[in-house]
């Protein structure tokens, strides 16, 4: 999983008046838990905007003013109920040798035919929860969706591997394509009986007769 690269400042004092103050210099609160302690630090709140405004998932590498730099993943973020500014950061410190909890968001590859017959495309689960090494976090979960006909649906079962743990049931469905109105089922076969009519409709001008099974 790629990683993006915050600077961070320690902070002094973790007050309701320093926060206020680090806020108002444009400044985010973090905090890193994890470690033998919690680490508090600030950073600017231009640096969190590839992590936070994407759709992808990243792990961060937090880089102190005294050289040290701590790997992390955001658990928990606020923002302000009105702005929309960023007002606090937590994350959680990873080691090579911890699993973490992560959600990884899923990406949709290909053209289904039961679109192009006219189903409707149901998206039910953007993104998925789960647990692993931090050197196993995927980026994506890519869905092949390029054989999903109508009536078909893709669930956690068919996304299961052995470097993570899906924390969901293996029936939930992640996509599928559910029949509309103006859906047309196509038969696997329709083409082989395309390519028959013609010679049946010339052997016989009288109607079929109808069969008993």
């Amino acid at each position: 999983m790629k990683s993006i690269t915050i600077k961070g400042s320690e902070r002094e004092s973790v007050g309701k008046k320093s926060t206020k103050a680090l806020r108002n210099a444009g400044k985010v609160p973090c905090v890193i838990y994890g470690g033998e302690a919690p680490l508090h630090f600030s950073a600017d709140e231009l640096s969190f905007k590839d992590l936070v405004y994407t759709p992808s998932a990243h792990t961060v590498i937090v880089k102190m003013e005294d050289g040290t730099k701590v790997r992390a993943v955001m658990q928990d973020i606020q923002f302000h109920p009105v702005t929309d500014r960023i007002l606090h950061v937590d994350f959680y410190q990873l080691f090579d040798d911890k699993p973490v909890t992560m959600e990884i968001p899923v990406r949709l590859l290909g053209n289904s035919p039961g679109v192009r017959n006219g189903g409707r495309l149901l998206f039910r689960k953007r993104k998925l929860v789960i647990r692993a090494l931090p050197d196993n976090l995927p980026d994506f979960f890519n869905v092949d969706i390029s054989k999903l006909k109508i009536g078909d649906n893709i669930s956690v079962e068919s996304l299961k591997n052995d470097d993570f743990a899906i924390l969901h049931p293996d029936g939930t469905v992640v996509v599928q394509v559910k029949s509309a109105r103006t859906a047309i089922v196509v038969d696997e076969d329709e083409d082989e009986e395309g390519a028959e009519e013609g010679a049946e409709e010339t052997a016989a001008e009288a109607p079929a007769e109808e069969s008993n099974e």
